[in-house]
């Protein structure tokens, strides 16, 4: 029995957010977030639609894709740093929102190696023989986070206003963070089958010595209160990241990573033919691919038009590769992400 991909589906606002419209409230620039980052533009949602509401959109097109209905899935795995509410998690949100009947939610909380260990967590559940059709969700509202002041409504075109100087400077304290993320969801319906495709080899790792490389200190249960006036002035609501760590640890862990499935499976890393990489940086990406000397065609890339979408990433990434004919029966294929934890691992595809 193999873990089988045989549907997936995307969750995409209707709001396109485009580098020169982030100058209007910060001193940033097209080239500058381009440099920097390889990002041209990225999406926003609309008022009061959260993570669960797209992870609903990319979920039915998913479960449509599979040639399935709702009440086919048997369990629901929801990977996000954005739910809806600090509780209860987007699990059982969503299994409402699609009419699910009663079957168990997992919510997921690795950051940007969510869908990762989704994976691995599929697969796992599939094998045990508790579960044969598994919903993967990986789905983000970053925009929330952005600490801008009447900045939302301007963005998505709801109202022209002039930013003032005082509120473009404060705008601009969070630039090296705010202009990197965008808003998304992707899903899977992951099936036991027979067969030579489907998830192979399968290595996630951990090392909380570098947790704080990359994290959030306010609104923080260690805190009285739980969140305050002097926190969000302070931007401890806002993510904290040492982007030199960060770029470091992506660049060596993540090869790292994907040699260590292909040679469990047997797979030249050289005759894989793509590697689907969390997209976090273009420039991380490109370091990637350069420690595993592959060619560009064999690492595609979406960031350009979404930014970083966390958990959503890698499904946004998988969908479209499938969408545009790279994706084909016979390919092998390998997915890599590292976040905030530190988290990072790989698996191994078979189409």
């Amino acid at each position: 029995m193999r873990s089988v991909i045989t549907g997936s589906g995307i969750g995409l606002p209707p709001n396109v957010v485009t580098n020169e419209a982030l100058a209007t409230l910060m001193d940033t620039s097209d080239e500058w977030i381009r440099v920097r980052s390889g990002i041209q533009e990225r999406r926003y949602a609309e008022p009061g639609q959260g993570s669960t509401d797209l992870g609903a959109i990319a979920s039915r097109l998913a479960i449509a894709d599979a040639g399935l209905n709702p009440a086919d899935i048997d369990v629901v795995l929801f990977a996000t740093m954005t739910p809806d509410h600090v509780l209860p998690g987007n699990g059982p949100l969503l299994q409402v929102a699609l009419g699910l009947r009663d079957i168990p939610t997992f919510d997921l909380r690795q950051q940007c190696s969510g869908f990762l260990y989704g994976l691995e967590l599929a697969d796992l559940l599939i094998q045990s023989g508790r579960y044969r059709r598994v919903l993967l969700v990986g789905a983000e509202v970053h925009s929330p986070f952005m600490p801008w002041h009447l900045g939302w409504d301007t963005l998505i075109g709801r109202e022209t206003r002039t930013i003032t100087e005082a509120e473009r400077a404060e705008n601009t304290l969070s630039r090296d963070r705010t202009v990197l993320f965008g808003d998304a969801a992707g899903a899977v319906v992951i099936e036991g089958r027979e067969g030579a495709s489907g998830l192979g080899p399968i290595r996630l790792h951990t090392d909380g010595s570098g947790a704080g490389v990359l994290t959030m200190h306010g609104a923080s249960f260690k805190r009285r209160p739980f969140v305050s006036h002097a926190q969000i002035e302070a931007g401890d609501t806002l993510p904290v990241m040492s982007g030199k760590e960060v770029f470091r640890s992506a660049v060596t862990l993540m090869p790292q990573a994907v040699r260590e499935v292909c040679e469990i499976a047997g797979v030249a890393v050289e005759a894989l033919d793509l590697v689907l990489i969390h997209q976090a940086n273009l420039r991380i990406i490109e370091g990637v691919q350069k420690a595993l000397g592959l060619r560009a065609e064999q690492v595609p890339h979406n960031i350009e038009r979404y930014g970083n979408t966390t958990a959503a990433t890698l499904p946004l990434l998988f969908h479209e590769c499938r969408a545009q004919g790279l994706i084909r029966p016979g390919m092998n294929l390998a997915f890599t992400a590292l976040g905030s934890g530190l988290h990072w691992g790989a698996a191994f595809y078979r189409t």
